[in-house]
């Protein structure tokens, strides 16, 4: 894809400038300052559960299944399992164009995304992304397989100039056996208007470890990246040159303070701003063993509690950290690029209200941060309003799988989102408005 610097800053300023029109969780940061408890509120009404029904979802609310495992695709091939995290995008004549990572690692036929052998990064990996068009009454229109032979494609997020980034959350080589003829722990770029399978290439630049998720700050072209860690670390990818991340760039931690390597797990609290913020550079952001945390401690980046889904938005990144901050209930962090600042603004105030958030986005018509859970029983959407209160806005009746990939329509009037097992995309609408 060919794409000027100047197109490149057109692009990012009208995305910069609709993505969301105030901060989402400004109240919420504002209660904190108090020492006020985060508070729940009903949201959109209690939920209701239909028998038989895979979800519950409060009333006025409807849903439809959009993609399912073992379905045939487009290209012939059934639907691969694992759905897991997702972006959307603006079709033509109307229609939303998902990008569905699937989570599938290991080697061999079963499950697999098919694509052409001449195509996928490793042949006999089982991992990728499939493309579901979805028209403007949100039925299906078709899927296909998108890019293959990577493995465990978690999370990634969208960019600015119309491509998802999809993550492997693995570190595979050669060595660990099962055929494997290449080194794992990359992220790869999928363009939203393909038509079929695109060829895997790695952006190896962006580090090879335990990818979750990105998201890109518009502005500056400047790419966040997050491990899903115990002990991983937050990063920023700086490309030479905007929008065209195969052309390299320099891979940084972020570092708290000048105390050395900072866990954020424990010991902090809601609403507290670091402001000593700097970032180290990762003397070598592609090894052959799996040391690229290592390194960024070894030169005193903080510490972050697994790590996982995040998102931009009015100029701010947000980031899960699933197993931080009490009872290892789970954090979201708030990270300020022009001011280079650096909040925890959700820490779980119970296993009923949160418990280990994971993929996250951001509602466009009101703002809310809707956050999926991965380690609740039952496992559900939670809600997060502009004033800082929780809230259930759908939960998993079917199974104990995770929620994962939730994001919305270009227009905001639908939300999808993956039950990751048996592996269901599901199209959820209604009065979004209503919200108390």
């Amino acid at each position: 894809m060919t794409l000027s610097r100047r197109k490149f800053f057109s692009i990012a300023g009208a995305t910069a400038a609709t993505t969301l029109a105030a901060s989402p969780l400004e109240g919420l940061l504002a209660r904190a300052a108090f020492g006020q408890t985060t508070p729940t509120t009903t949201g959109y009404g209690p939920l209701i559960a239909i028998p038989g029904a895979p979800l519950a979802l409060p009333a006025g609310f409807q849903y439809r299944e959009i993609s399912r495992t073992g379905n045939i695709m487009a290209d012939g091939n059934p639907v691969p399992n694992l759905h897991d995290g997702m972006g959307a995008f603006q079709g033509p004549r109307g229609t939303t164009i998902l990008i569905c990572n699937h989570e599938i690692g290991g080697t061999g036929t079963t499950g697999k995304v098919q694509v052409p052998s001449d195509l996928a990064y490793d042949p006999v990996c089982r991992g990728g992304t499939t493309n579901i068009v979805v028209n403007s009454n949100r039925q299906l229109v078709k899927q296909f397989a998108s890019l293959g032979g990577t493995i465990r494609n978690c999370a990634g997020g969208i960019t600015p100039w119309g491509s998802w980034i999809t993550s492997e959350e693995n570190v595979d080589t050669p060595a660990n056996g099962g055929g494997r003829i290449q080194f794992h722990g990359y992220n790869f770029e999928v363009p939203a208007n393909a038509n079929g399978p695109v060829k895997a290439v790695p952006l190896k630049a962006m580090g090879r470890f335990n990818h979750e998720a990105i998201a890109v700050d518009p502005a500056t072209g400047i790419v966040y990246e997050t491990e899903d860690r115990g002990d991983g670390l937050f990063y920023r990818f700086i490309p030479n040159v905007p929008g065209k991340l195969a052309e390299g760039g320099r891979l940084e931690a972020l570092v708290i303070g000048n105390a050395g390597s900072v866990n954020t797990a424990t010991g902090f609290n809601v609403g507290q701003t670091w402001t000593n913020i700097s970032w180290v550079e990762i003397p070598e952001p592609d090894p052959t063993i799996d040391n690229v945390r290592v390194q960024g401690r070894n030169l005193g980046a903080a510490r972050f509690a697994r790590g996982e889904g995040i998102w931009y938005g009015n100029g701010e990144i947000y980031f899960c950290c699933t197993s931080g901050g009490p009872g290892n209930r789970g954090q979201v962090f708030r990270y300020i690029p022009a001011s280079n600042t650096l909040d925890i603004f959700v820490d779980s105030p119970s296993t009923t209200a949160l418990r280990a958030p994971d993929n996250i986005c951001i509602a466009p018509l009101n703002g809310d941060l809707i956050l999926c859970e991965d380690g609740a029983n039952p496992n559900s959407i939670r809600g997060v309003t502009p004033q800082g209160q929780l809230y259930d806005l759908a939960r998993n009746t079917f199974n104990g799988s995770e929620w994962a990939g939730a994001c919305f329509s270009p227009d905001g009037k639908t939300m999808f989102v993956n039950m990751q097992s048996p592996g269901i995309t599901f199209a959820i609408w209604g009065p979004w408005e209503t919200r108390i």
